[in-house]
């Protein structure tokens, strides 16, 4: 009798929760931005927000809590309520290097959050001052290992995606650069051009110009695939530096507990939108390709990210502020 009590139950129990999964949205959905407003995390949700208000129709808000790396807004939606009508669109900072770059962290990246899908990612360009006298990473690397500590790359501040793809190349490629950090990507790409600072490691899109002024020469894509906004240049993959891969990625995360039905539809939403010829375009125009994959997909994306850059922020001997 006990026996059949819980399994009556759990049967309720789970076709209650169905229930929820097939009503939802009732309500406004809000993605809580670790950025203000304009920057590409922006972007990204104010470009999927609208698409799964007009399929779902029910309003989707962008609220912006920038700081702290990403922390403030991460530690808001770890707190909220698991219903699914708070999400987060999370970035590598926010849930990657924030483990290692921190002391403490007001949350847990992977116990605090149900992954949704891998939205998009961002590759960088590995940019040289034409003085440079490398026409591909292959010749960078021999230059700098005959030079150990002469040649320099800028940054847009410790601990920025700028910074670590340098550091993950001198890693990997097993050279000896000197990092120049900056606060900001533009002060880091004016001293590069003028040659003050010999490489950068910078987004396709606000280095283009430069590039197309030829004022510096781009020499690969630190993602795993080519990027559509600069096909003809190699990854650092294909560029000869086994293992490389520095993208910056954007997902959209819930609470933990967020019912497994909701997570599901929110993930075949998203993928469709992301999967869909206009996404495409719209998001290639901003240098960022989309992914768009499974719940579990992109949670041991998130633990694959946390330990490739904890190990390479403890060769750089950077500190946890």
């Amino acid at each position: 009798m006990r026996t059949t009590s819980i399994l009556l139950i759990a049967t309720a129990l789970a076709a209650s929760g169905t229930a929820v999964a097939q009503s939802y949205p009732t309500k406004h959905i809000r993605i809580v931005v670790v950025s203000t407003p304009g920057g590409s995390v922006d972007t990204l949700a104010r470009t999927v927000g609208p698409k799964l208000a007009e399929r779902w129709g029910q309003q989707v808000l962008v609220d912006n809590r920038p700081g702290a790396g990403g922390a403030i807004a991460a530690e808001i939606v770890a707190k909220s309520q698991p219903d699914g009508y708070t999400l987060i669109m999370g970035t590598v900072a926010s849930f990657a290097t924030n483990v290692s770059l921190r002391k403490s962290l007001p949350y847990d990246p992977v116990k605090d959050f149900s992954p949704i899908s891998l939205v998009a990612t961002q590759n960088l360009m590995l940019l040289i001052h034409p003085s440079v006298p490398a026409k591909s990473v292959r010749e960078l690397t021999a230059i700098a290992k005959k030079q150990p500590g002469v040649l320099s790359f800028a940054s847009a501040g410790n601990g920025t995606g700028g910074h670590l793809s340098g550091e993950l190349y001198k890693m990997l490629a097993g050279v000896d650069l000197l990092h120049v950090p900056y606060k900001g990507v533009q002060p880091a790409l004016i001293d590069v051009v003028s040659g003050q600072v010999s490489m950068t490691f910078a987004s396709i899109i606000s280095s283009m110009p430069q590039v197309k002024n030829n004022r510096l020469r781009p020499l690969a894509v630190t993602g795993g695939q080519r990027s559509p906004a600069a096909k003809e240049l190699p990854t650092m993959i294909e560029a000869g530096v086994k293992g490389y891969e520095s993208a910056t990625w954007y997902g959209l995360l819930a609470p933990a507990g967020t019912p497994a039905d909701i997570v599901t539809k929110l993930n075949t939403e998203v993928v469709a939108i992301l999967k869909s010829p206009e996404m495409n375009d719209r998001l290639s125009k901003e240098g960022a390709d989309p992914v768009g994959n499974t719940s579990a997909e992109f949670a041991r994306h998130i633990q694959a990210e946390i330990e490739k850059w904890r190990k390479v922020i403890k060769a750089a001997g950077i500190q946890p502020n």
